[in-house]
């Protein structure tokens, strides 16, 4: 049985095995950004140039080892800006052919961890916001600036 590092993981919970990638394809990940992506920064820009001004990367009390790319700490605003492919999305992930089992649970996985973030910070009283990173940058801003309206922003 192969576990992955790091994380806790049930005792009965099984991950399925998986065939190294290539040297080409792992350095072409460990190359990918994981903050400040494109989509997110061109949200963060037309926030900003909206007036509205933000927190980025922050850690919210009472969830430990996770963060939200956009946070709005006075109305208790996370705002998530979700890649296609690591989140899944239903309109463009394409799941490699390649170790496909593997692949399936991962997104599983992550989708699981992207739920439970929704439900912990709820719990929390904060406003959760899920953008796919294909989403028109001026829609999700008007989304978010409508939603911080909402709330008396």
């Amino acid at each position: 049985m192969d576990w992955p590092r790091g994380g806790s993981r049930t005792v009965n919970e099984r991950i399925p095995n998986r065939l190294a990638p290539s040297k080409e394809l792992s350095e072409r990940f460990s190359r990918q950004k994981r903050l400040g992506t494109g989509p997110e920064m061109a949200l963060r820009r037309e926030l900003h140039a909206r007036g509205l001004r933000y927190r980025v990367q922050h850690r919210i009390e009472g969830l430990p080892r996770r963060r939200a790319d956009i946070v709005f700490t006075r109305r208790k605003v996370a705002v998530f800006v979700d890649g296609c492919f690591w989140h899944a999305c239903p309109d463009h992930c394409v799941v490699p052919m390649a170790n496909r089992e593997w692949w399936l649970w991962k997104f599983s996985t992550n989708r699981a961890r992207d739920r439970d973030t929704d439900e912990k910070l709820i719990g929390l009283d904060w406003t959760v916001i899920r953008i796919w990173e294909h989403e028109q940058t001026r829609d999700a801003a008007d989304r978010v600036e409508m939603i911080l309206r909402s709330l008396g922003t």
